[in-house]
């Protein structure tokens, strides 16, 4: 796969589809790959007519890692969340959103539909808040406004999910077997319970992102740069792009309050709930997840956008 360098970072990229359709760029959640975005989900999306993009998060996958880097210890990060106090996360989600946009002007992409999942959806939000001129439309998934009136995930989900996510990273590193262990219980606990993956599947699928890249410490820097960026509910009002949540109903990580409350914030957006969808993309909903994405673009383009043939060119000429 391609490699860019944007932003002052190397960004791993890969593309689907006819890139004389409208560009379509998708973001991935806390420490996910691009692989986060299947390639049925993708290839799906092409076939509905779109040049999709996906691309590894800095300190994730095959982009640059920030390995020499201080960071916040796990207590510091837990007082900050219970009162506010001081923290210097290595970068911010804002720093993640500069790379987003860093690399749409590598690729010679003056304007995309921006999607985004959990994380990714904090990062697409906060693309259509600060870069509107890149922003054709949002779609924001499974995430949230991070208003701390929202409801809170079950401690159990917590505490096996993300709190043993940093607290073993190093025992991670030493034992891959346990790595496999987690990151499948993980699955289990935040996936779809109407489309569940036996464990055999599950590990087969962590097994299989290790073998792209296998790199647990960047999770913690990730967390932290969600952390402090805390409440985006007044950055959100600003957004005009043509927005559409969508949130599913069983999703034990952000409830459905939270995907309500970002279409609440967010001027004249649309709100899909999910009903069996929990905080995964189970392939059971690919074609009602693309859908719901296609005729909310197709809603909303500005004459003469759907072919995008303004911007044809700069991709095209980048890669000539």
């Amino acid at each position: 796969m391609p490699q860019i360098h944007s932003n002052g970072i190397n960004i791993e990229y890969e593309t689907f589809g006819n890139q004389q359709d409208p560009y379509l760029l998708l973001i991935a959640g806390v420490g996910q790959q691009l692989t986060m975005w299947p390639q049925a989900f993708c290839q799906l999306l092409a076939e509905k007519g779109f040049f999709v993009i996906r691309f590894d998060n800095r300190d994730v996958g095959l982009s640059t890692k920030y390995s020499e880097s201080k960071e916040p210890g796990l207590l510091r990060l837990f007082l900050h969340q219970l009162w506010g106090g001081p923290i210097s996360p290595v970068y911010s989600l804002d720093d993640m959103t500069k790379d987003c946009v860093g690399l749409l002007d590598a690729l010679g992409i003056e304007k995309a539909h921006i999607i985004g999942a959990s994380m990714g959806g904090m990062i697409a939000q906060l693309i259509a808040a600060n870069f509107p001129g890149k922003t054709l439309s949002l779609t924001s998934i499974m995430s949230t406004s991070g208003s701390p009136s929202l409801p809170k995930p079950a401690p159990y989900v917590v505490r096996n999910t993300f709190i043993k996510s940093i607290v073993n990273t190093k025992t991670f590193i030493i034992n891959k077997a346990k790595y496999i262990q987690h990151n499948s219980e993980c699955l289990r606990i935040l996936g779809s319970k109407s489309f569940p993956l036996d464990e055999t599947t599950r590990q087969e699928i962590v097994a299989k992102d290790m073998a792209r890249s296998f790199y647990p410490q960047g999770f913690k820097r990730q967390m932290t740069a969600i952390i402090v960026d805390g409440d985006r509910s007044l950055r959100l009002a600003k957004i005009q792009a043509p927005t559409l949540v969508i949130h599913g109903e069983q999703d034990p990580l952000f409830a459905v309050e939270c995907g309500r409350h970002t279409a609440e914030s967010i001027p004249n957006a649309e709100l899909a709930c999910i009903k069996d969808m929990a905080h995964d993309l189970p392939p059971e909903l690919y074609e009602k997840i693309t859908g719901l994405i296609t005729t909310h673009i197709s809603q909303h383009l500005c004459p003469g956008s759907n072919s995008l043939k303004e911007n044809e060119h700069s991709y095209a000429d980048h890669h000539a």
